[in-house]
């Protein structure tokens, strides 16, 4: 598989597709992962207020505002957990919010047989917006760091589009973590724990 990763001065993207033996919808969590979405886990990272302030510059780099509505995905899912445990949707997103909770980076997960190639990572445009949710709320990508397929933008480090989204028949996933130079290495060591999480629930990961 090929993903085109246009110039940028300080993004540190790692990427991966993995497969899974059956459909989503039959996939249930481990109690590892189970202890890991309550925050009583073990895991290799920890997030705080300057890395969030560098994934948010980031973000920032192409006049996108990451604030408010707009935060980076991994600032919502600490959000979330102030009330309760993260919810539970599928294998692929658990895996996902898992790593991207504890490590303090946003990272996207879709469907790639949802997606049409060429791949490709860049600045999204003026004018460019997508559908993020199944009750048609949109967002305005202008600036901001997005995947591309074909159609258009599909992924970015604040909300995934709706089209390209799991569901419960998904055997076939593209992950992507949204790192930055700013934190040296980080993005290939959190890449590395999302994969291992993924491989002992027994999918399988290929890096291109």
């Amino acid at each position: 598989m090929r993903l085109e990763i246009d110039p940028h001065p300080c993004l540190d993207a790692c990427w991966f597709v993995t497969h899974f033996d059956r459909p989503l919808g039959e996939c249930a969590d481990s109690t590892e992962l189970a202890a890991l979405r309550e925050r009583s886990g073990s895991a290799p990272f920890t997030s705080g207020d300057p890395m969030r302030e560098k994934v948010r510059d980031l973000l920032r780099r192409g006049g996108f505002k990451p604030t408010g509505r707009s935060k980076p995905a991994s600032e919502y899912l600490l959000k979330v957990t102030e009330a309760g445990p993260l919810p539970v949707i599928n294998l692929a997103v658990d895996v996902c919010n898992i790593v991207s909770l504890h490590s303090g980076l946003p990272i996207s997960v879709i469907d790639l047989e949802k997606a049409s190639p060429p791949l490709r990572i860049g600045l999204a445009p003026a004018g460019a917006h997508y559908t993020f949710n199944a009750s048609g709320q949109t967002i305005d990508l202008a600036g901001l760091l997005c995947l591309f397929d074909a159609t258009g933008p599909c992924a970015n480090g604040v909300k995934d589009a709706q089209r390209t989204k799991t569901d419960a028949a998904t055997r076939q996933t593209l992950s992507i973590v949204w790192g930055t130079t700013e934190l040296p290495g980080l993005a290939a060591n959190v890449g590395r724990w999302y994969r291992e999480l993924l491989q002992r629930e027994g999918a399988v990961v290929q890096i291109y």
